[in-house]
């Protein structure tokens, strides 16, 4: 007979904190951490990155489908990969939670286990946050980043003449998503979508290469191209060729995809059908294509670099940064981008 779990309403406040704390990784820079009503984080640079982010159930996941650890890797990943686009490095990490009372402990103390698990390989601490009720759960992230004397990397620094560079994966986690929806979920597409696992490191060696502009890919390639060009005035050439081991890797499943009837693009974390069904035994080439053009949420890394600057381990050129011509946008092979699905838009669906 299986053991009734323990829920969070079965538990104090104090009690459940006193689970979590020592889950919650440390780093040198470090004052004071959690169990005071402010951490202190040295700040030896003088300045901080700051962003945050937040992960809404039902909306950005499924209890169904994501373990607490699942969660809190995601959400620290979400978070870290916006310091390392400004050339930072993560610091520390402020997490608030909200739940209902019927939540197991142990989904608690799992979301811990994954946001140490994220933020240790980045010496990233988790300093403190805040525990709240609620019908559903909510994780909210604050992080900060530590420039080490760097200038921030800026989205609006791309210049005509520019190679477009990407390191990561695109499409995985959003073919995963779409995989999961279908109720066929492919083992490594499903752990993309709920661990992805960017290549971190690669934001500060981008900035110490002389990386121009550079952000997430959180949204979808075509819609954070586009915000680059835009901030920077240029148009982004993106060379549709470059990205063809993305489509290769997801060609089997926009199959399964495909044959299990109208599936969507699978915006960053969404757990509705969204842009693109499909319709038809060819369409999974269409869906491999939105899948890697404006899927989200593999967070991998889009920058832009000098003519002939030597760019860092693991970015590839992608593309070219061109002159606006008074309309900055995106292209792809010298055409404006003509898909169905074009990124994700938290009120646009």
């Amino acid at each position: 007979m299986s053991e009734t779990p323990l829920l969070v309403r079965d538990v104090a406040e104090e009690a459940l904190l006193a689970r979590i704390f020592p889950l919650l990784p440390a780093a040198p820079t470090t004052i004071v951490g959690p169990g005071d009503d402010c951490a202190v984080v040295a700040a030896p640079d003088g300045r901080y990155v700051v962003s945050t982010d937040v992960l809404v159930e039902d909306r950005h996941f499924r209890r169904r489908w994501s373990s607490g650890y699942d969660v809190g890797w995601r959400a620290a990943v979400q978070n870290l990969a916006d310091v390392v686009a400004m050339g930072s490095r993560p610091a520390a990490l402020v997490v608030s939670l909200v739940m209902p009372g019927d939540l197991p402990v142990d989904w608690v103390t799992g979301l811990a286990r994954g946001l140490a698990a994220a933020c240790t390989p980045v010496g990233a601490a988790v300093v403190g946050g805040d525990l709240s009720g609620g019908d559903q759960v909510v994780v909210a992230v604050t992080v900060h980043g530590d420039l080490e004397g760097r200038e921030p990397v800026l989205r609006s620094g791309a210049r005509p003449g520019d190679v477009v560079a990407m390191a990561g994966t695109l499409g995985r986690s959003a073919a995963g998503l779409a995989l999961l929806e279908l109720g066929r979920p492919d083992p490594e597409l499903a752990d993309a979508y709920l661990r992805p696992d960017p290549p971190l490191a690669a934001g500060p060696l981008a900035a110490d290469a002389g990386a121009t502009a550079m952000m997430d890919v959180s949204d979808g390639l075509l819609r954070d191209a586009g915000r680059i060009a835009r901030a920077s005035g240029v148009r982004l050439d993106l060379t549709s060729a470059a990205l063809d081991s993305d489509r290769a890797a997801l060609a089997d499943a926009a199959r399964v995809a495909a044959a299990g009837g109208p599936v969507g693009a699978g915006g960053p974390g969404t757990v509705v059908a969204v842009e693109g069904a499909v319709e038809g035994a060819d369409d999974w080439r269409v869906l491999t294509d939105d899948w890697v053009l404006a899927g989200g949420e593999d967070h991998a890394l889009l920058a832009t670099f000098p003519p002939g600057a030597s760019m860092p381990a693991p970015f590839r050129a992608i593309g070219t940064v061109a002159a606006s011509g008074g309309s900055p946008g995106v292209a792809v092979d010298g055409a404006p981008p003509r898909r169905r699905a074009t990124g994700w838009d938290h009120f646009g669906e």
